[in-house]
């Protein structure tokens, strides 16, 4: 028996199908069904409900949004990417990455994969491609619920990792089995894994993924790779982490974005032969600069977002550009000027790729629509400039930006703004009525 995508059941044993899409944090969302039931999921007959795309980050409904229509059901549709099989499940099973379509086949734009389309054909009608790559950062830690993650021991030498070692080749090769089965799954899912480096802090990794010509393909491969990391993790007796800061006092784990757009010839419009790049270049990075405090929210999405922002972590934490310069908010990278590119590096890697890609994207069309003149850039370090406007640098204060900003209704649905809000405000209500083992600690008995 085959299906249309070619996966034939014989061949890989399949028995069940997760049919998912990406929720508003960009966890996946959707049923099991049995493989036999294959063909009616890739014909869009299956159907879930819209509100499992705007539940909060522990899967409870958001009532404001969930409820006030019916909790309706949706179309759900498969995204044209194959099937794939999944690890460490207990019957041999494939997940198939759909998105949800309203009851009139219109886009949904709480799916935030339809939201990256939406603006991305915003560029095809100016007869531009984006093209796009993407770096993540994470963590291997041992951890038990309920404890402290500690550093990973190493399997070569049985000694639990205990210092930073930027760059290290020792640490590659004490973790290079994990590596390898990363790469290997990556190749079987068509995810193009570059370079892997030993990162800042103690067990962190970055894998960096090629660039694509289609900005779905770059967000899907995201998505898809920090599944594959997790699941290779807990092969290897690990846990893959992508908090934004899982350790106080270490480097916290970002999202690099890299970008440049091609016209309909093929050539770099950012590539004008020079070292600093095209007027548009410049218009696309003043768009970024004057979006960023506003998008701030879509870069960092959650309570432990903003304790990333640290400076002298290389986490930028105000609106800010250069050439080469990595303490910078947007960076553009030398090398030969055919590649010229931005690299957008506000993001955490526990951020929803589809809304980071959609954010970078409308931002550079805001400036070239606009053509907007970008300020003089900073090669200088960045951090705590006085002359710099700071991004929101807690949660609140950026929900409270988005909620606000007259920027924000011109650049995305309102769909997904009127859901991220209503999500956001509902976590950090939950995360304000918690009081702390600390707390307990500093105040109960003392004041």
């Amino acid at each position: 028996m085959m299906t249309t995508n070619g996966m034939v059941k014989s061949a890989h044993n399949t028995e069940y199908v997760y049919v998912a899409a990406g929720d508003i944090n960009g966890l996946l969302r959707g049923k099991r069904i049995p493989f036999d039931q294959m063909e009616k999921a890739e014909n869009g007959a299956i159907r879930l409900p819209l509100s499992i795309l705007g539940v909060d980050i522990w899967g409870a409904d958001v009532i404001e949004s969930s409820q006030c229509n019916g909790d309706i059901d949706a179309i759900a549709r498969p995204t044209g990417r194959a099937a794939y099989p999944l690890l460490n499940t207990s019957a041999p099973s494939s997940l198939l990455p759909i998105w949800l379509y309203t009851e009139d086949n219109e886009p949904y734009y709480g799916d935030a994969r339809h939201v990256l389309d939406y603006i991305s054909k915003k560029f095809k009608a100016l007869g531009l491609t984006p093209v796009m790559a993407t770096e993540l950062e994470f963590y291997l830690v041992d951890y038990t619920e309920g404890e402290t993650p500690k550093p990973p021991i190493r399997p070569k030498s049985g000694l639990r990792l205990n210092k930073t070692s930027i760059l290290s080749i020792n640490d590659l090769l004490q973790f290079d089995e994990f590596l390898d089965e990363v790469y290997e799954q990556c190749n079987k899912l068509d995810i193009p894994a570059d370079a892997a480096l030993a990162e800042n802090g103690c067990g962190q990794f970055e894998i960096n993924l090629l660039h694509v010509d289609d900005p779905l393909k770059a967000a899907d491969d995201a998505i898809l790779f920090k599944q594959v990391v997790k699941a290779v993790a807990a092969r290897h007796k690990l846990t893959a982490t992508f908090m934004a800061k899982p350790f106080g006092l270490q480097s916290g784990n970002g999202f690099h974005v890299h970008c440049s757009l091609l016209d309909k010839d093929g050539n770099n419009v950012f590539d004008d032969g020079s070292e600093e790049g095209s007027d548009m270049l410049r218009h696309a990075v003043a768009g970024l600069l004057k979006t960023m405090s506003d998008c701030t929210l879509l870069f960092a999405p959650h309570v432990n977002s903003y304790r990333r922002f640290t400076p002298g972590t290389l986490a930028p934490n105000n609106v800010s550009w250069g050439y080469e310069n990595r303490t910078a908010a947007v960076r553009i990278p030398g090398g030969d000027s055919k590649a010229r590119r931005i690299e957008h590096r506000v993001s955490g890697a526990d951020a929803n790729p589809y809304l980071v890609c959609s954010a970078v994207l409308a931002g550079m069309l805001y400036g070239i629509e606009n053509k907007l003149e970008a300020p003089e850039p900073i090669n200088s370090i960045t951090y705590n400039a006085a002359e710099l406007k700071t991004l929101p640098l807690d949660w609140l204060s950026a929900i409270r930006q988005f909620e606000s900003s007259d920027i924000i209704d011109s650049l995305f649905p309102s769909e997904m703004i009127e859901l991220l809000i209503a999500v956001k405000k509902q976590e950090a209500k939950r995360f304000a009525q918690q009081v702390t083992n600390l707390e307990y600690l500093t105040y109960l008995q003392d004041v």
